[in-house]
């Protein structure tokens, strides 16, 4: 009889662990995801998407075929990589990194090409609590362009934000008093040292993405971070850090691009 009750008692257990495991995520109001960082969940979560152009930050990641099941196989998925300055304009540059997937808490702009609607994405994931931002110095300028994704809504007046009635080429603008600000998974940009400028979006723009060789020489040593702050190389050769896996990283506090 003890050995039923043990093995009674172990399924509880058993049951009890898997649903820990289980993620629901909300893309309105937010969702704490701390007790799950580090943790692989069955992570389920339902995204309204408009026609054209939208933000996109989630606390795990999807590859290519993901995201094509996701939002259709011609949508594009682009990721900040420089600002320059021309004239009273802060140009924001944009790169296709959709080959590369989507990582956990990155801010992305996302091209979809449907009927505006609500995506579901179901799927066994790493999930991470881990906040990350995209942060530039604006080339012939002095101010700074950070673009961050949301963990809960927030009014966002004073940021940039992409609007949902005029998308079609990304165009951030900055929120004013009466908007609905930014809801859960979305993303923002923030400017500092300027009190109110003009963005345009640029896509694919030729050099915009900071190469290793502006940075450091070849025969350096450094360390490699991802854009959460994690090391996930220590003392290579600059040199080498065009064999890492492709995605955003961070050398010598500046944002590495690798194809």
């Amino acid at each position: 009889m003890k050995k039923l009750y043990l093995i009674a008692a172990m399924a509880v257990a058993t049951l009890a662990a898997n649903a820990q495991e289980k993620l629901t995520l909300s893309t309105y109001n937010g969702t704490n995801v701390s007790a799950f960082d580090g943790k692989v969940c069955s992570v389920t979560t339902n995204r309204y998407v408009f026609t054209g152009w939208n933000t996109l930050s989630l606390p795990f990641a999807m590859t290519q075929e993901e995201l094509n099941e996701a939002f259709g196989s011609d949508c594009r998925l682009e990721c900040l990589v420089g600002a320059e300055r021309v004239g009273n304009t802060i140009c924001i540059d944009f790169q296709d990194c959709k080959a590369q997937g989507l990582q956990a808490n990155t801010p992305y702009i996302l091209y979809y090409t449907g009927a505006p609607g609500t995506k579901r994405i179901a799927k066994e994931a790493l999930v991470s609590d881990a906040q990350s931002a995209l942060r530039f110095d604006v080339k012939g300028g002095s101010e700074t362009v950070t673009m961050v994704g949301t963990r809960s809504h927030i009014d966002g007046v004073g940021l940039y934000g992409v609007l949902a009635r005029d998308n079609a080429e990304a165009q951030f603008v900055k929120v004013a008093q009466g908007l609905s600000g930014f809801y859960a998974t979305r993303c923002y940009i923030q400017i500092s040292g300027a009190d109110d400028v003009q963005l345009l979006t640029r896509h694919n723009v030729a050099g915009a993405a900071t190469s290793i060789q502006s940075v450091a020489d070849a025969d350096e040593v450094v360390d490699v971070y991802n854009t959460a702050g994690m090391r996930v190389a220590s003392q290579i050769r600059a040199s080498e850090v065009g064999n890492l896996q492709s995605g955003i990283y961070v050398v010598k506090g500046q944002k590495i691009l690798v194809r």
